[in-house]
């Protein structure tokens, strides 16, 4: 790849993070949690995407980016208050941020009209529409030069010297606003020096000349004054002396060459400085330090690697901990001696290979926070359009997952909050009537529950409406008029496709889309989904994801002479049934009592269609399963071999999909197993044998 175009993707990867981090900080603000701190990210962000976008001629994309700049640097400096209008705007001036650097990738055309448009709306925040010039070309946005407001020279302390290059002004960057910092910490009026500024006959129209001298108290703090430059990197020379200093002579470093800065990045060349440092070696010795140890606490050094080659690392690993087991296998075939130094060096093996597949799956890991600060927007917009009150709240966003199933989980969380808002939630004057405070509350939380990922959204509102439920589901004729239903069943007719309770048709909901979407997406990745809902209070959906697609800890068992392994985070434990534990219902169900209790009894043969007749349960061993949609059950095998940790091939991608299976995996002595989709197997056991199940729970 070019150079300059790994540069740009680079560039891009950076655009994407720090947009969300400029949503999440506007949002905070509207919500009233921000203070001066987010004030100043939504700054950085914009004007690191500005200055990012200047170095590769993304004119457009600096332009809108220096408008809202200047807004942030206005609020930031107390001259433009925080209102929520004005964030509003700013919110949609993100929006357009997003859309300019979409367009800079290719990837989408622009709005130029609109994006004019909120570009006067962002500009006359600073400068009223009547003062606005109304003769200046229409790209400049009416905007208006910065006044700078900078005190008296102090006596003694720092002397900075700025001269400002080509490459400075080309990437963007405004010498108005790194003055107007250099105020804040208390700066002189600039002195100008135009000695190298050239004849008139020999300028370069685009070339800097420019040399401003600033002095700044003694109080100050160097790393203050550094961080004004954190932005401009090396597109400027700054030297920084102290009185007093003899030995604080300034050295200037040579104008950086875009050059010179691509075989740096790429290796050919070391990066130079962004500025030199005046102070004495000790000290600076010391800063570096304090500075690593500030990095090295906020979680170290960080690289950029293509998603590509992580996912062949993972692959590998995959197919390591597969020939692992196929050596354990054979060794064990051998029959060698347990105390043989083949059998402890092999076990020292097993556990590296564990600890290797356990760091990669960890590089993928990312937390949850990506998905979650994406959706308080959502939420905005939503209830502002069905005319409610709504506030999000989160939890648990620093939850980590594996990134395949970060990417899908967005969607359902949309289908999901879209449906908690337009369906759960009452208006205002409803909710003022049953007693609740008129902005209703959606909650969003994630943790992480027995080796899996469970994500909640609930909220405070009506609940379902189980009746009407029933009643459209009759008149679809989704379930037949007389059909006797649980209200957990009743519940669960709102994933059934083409249902929806909306009386009207509209670009939230009432096209029977949605849900029975969320229900597919989330048992594609592995998980379930349940629904506790509770009439006049509200309804809480729960998902249960795997926290990785790749690996897998399971129970290897065997049916009707078939290897199967059942997910370790289903199992609550395995039995031998006794005499008398168990009880038949009619020619094909039957249950098995556990603790006071009993709980419905599935041969694992039988569902399968593997044999037809289920064997003797007392010659067999059963495995105590917990489902989110069918309480526990008891799954019926022949015999089972132990725990292992199986790497995850999807069956649906290499074959097609099998009722019962969620996927397939190979065990060390090379034959595929299937790997049980307990859930499924209980939902489909339930359906068949509920009304006789139901009697025998009442008759106990």
């Amino acid at each position: 790849m070019d150079p300059m175009e790994a540069i740009k993707v680079t560039f891009f990867q950076e655009c994407d993070e720090l947009l969300g981090d400029l949503e999440t900080s506007l949002l905070a603000l509207e919500a009233g949690e921000g203070d001066s701190d987010t004030i100043n990210a939504v700054f950085r962000a914009v004007h690191s995407v500005k200055g990012g976008a200047g170095a590769f001629g993304f004119e457009a994309l600096v332009r809108f980016a220096h408008v809202f700049e200047t807004s942030m640097d206005a609020m930031r400096s107390g001259t433009l208050d925080v209102t929520p209008d004005r964030l509003k705007i700013l919110l949609r001036a993100s929006d357009i941020l997003v859309d300019l650097v979409q367009n800079a990738k290719g990837l989408c055309p622009i709005d130029e009209v609109r994006v004019a448009a909120i570009a006067e709306e962002v500009a006359s925040m600073i400068v009223p529409e009547e003062g606005a010039a109304d003769d200046g070309p229409e790209e400049d946005w009416g905007f208006k030069p910065l006044t700078l407001d900078i005190g008296e020279k102090p006596a003694g302390g720092w002397t900075l010297k700025l001269k400002l290059t080509a490459p400075m002004y080309a990437s963007g960057h405004d010498a108005g606003l790194i003055l107007t910092e250099l105020a804040r910490l208390g700066g002189a009026l600039p002195e100008l020096d135009l000695s190298d500024l050239p004849h008139f006959d020999s300028i370069d129209p685009e070339g800097g000349y420019l040399i401003w001298n600033i002095a700044l108290p003694a109080a100050t703090a160097e790393r203050d004054i550094r961080d004004v430059f954190d932005f401009v990197g090396d597109e400027a020379i700054v030297t920084l002396s102290q009185a007093g200093n003899a030995e604080a002579a300034p050295v200037e470093a040579a104008p950086v060459n875009i050059q010179d800065l691509i075989r740096g990045v790429v290796g050919d060349a070391p990066a130079s400085p962004p500025m030199t440092n005046s102070a004495p070696a000790g000290e600076a010795k010391e800063d570096a330090k304090s500075k690593d140890g500030a990095r090295g606490g906020a979680g170290g050094a960080t690289i950029r690697v293509d998603l590509e080659r992580v996912d062949k690392l993972i692959d590998l690993v995959g197919e390591l901990v597969i020939n692992q087991a196929m050596l354990t296998q054979s060794v064990d075939d051998s029959e060698i001696s347990k105390s043989s130094a083949v059998i402890s060096r092999l076990e020292e093996f097993e556990h590296l290979t564990r600890e290797i597949q356990d760091c990669v799956m960890a590089i993928r890991a990312q937390p949850v926070k990506s998905v979650f600060q994406r959706m308080p927007r959502l939420v905005r917009e939503i209830a502002a359009s069905t005319g409610k009150l709504a506030r999000l709240v989160t939890d648990g966003e620093a939850t980590e997952v594996d990134k395949t199933v970060i990417e899908r989980i967005s969607d359902p969380i949309t289908h999901m909050l879209r449906n908690a808002i337009d369906h759960g939630l009452e208006t205002p004057a409803e909710r003022a009537a049953a007693g609740k405070p008129e902005e209703g509350t959606v909650r969003l939380a994630a943790l992480h529950r027995s080796g899996r990922i469970v994500i909640e959204v609930s909220d405070d509102g009506k609940g379902i409406n189980r009746p009407r439920v029933r009643e459209i589901a009759v008149n679809k004729g989704l379930i037949a008029a007389e059909a006797e239903l649980s209200d957990d069943e009743i519940d669960n007719l709102i994933f059934l496709p083409g249902f929806s309770t909306a009386a009207t048709v509209s670009n939230i909901s009432g096209r029977g889309v949605g849900m029975d979407v969320v229900k597919r997406s989330i048992q594609g990745l592995g998980g379930r989904i349940s629904i506790v809902s509770r009439p006049g209070k509200g309804s809480t959906f729960t998902m249960s994801l795997p926290l990785t697609l790749a690996v897998l800890d399971g129970m290897v068992a065997v049916a009707e002479g078939q290897t199967l392994v059942a997910p370790l985070t289903a199992i609550v434990e395995t039995l031998k049934p006794k005499p008398g534990e168990i009880r038949f219902l009619g020619p094909k169900g039957a249950v098995v009592a556990v603790r006071g209790g009993y709980v419905p009894l599935i041969d694992v043969g039988v569902a399968l269609g593997w044999r037809t007749q289920a064997i003797d349960p007392q010659n067999g061993v059963i495995l105590l399963v917990e489902s989110e949609v069918g309480g526990r059950a008891a799954l019926l095998v022949d015999s089972i071999q132990g725990q292992r940790q199986v790497v995850i091939k999807s069956l649906e991608a290499n074959f097609q999909r099998v009722d019962a299976i969620a996927a397939a995996t190979i065990l060390g002595d090379g034959r595929v197993a299937l790997i049980l989709d307990t859930d499924a197997m209980i939902a489909t056991r339930l359906r068949s044998v509920q009304p006789r199940e139901e009697e025998m729970r009442e008759a106990s």
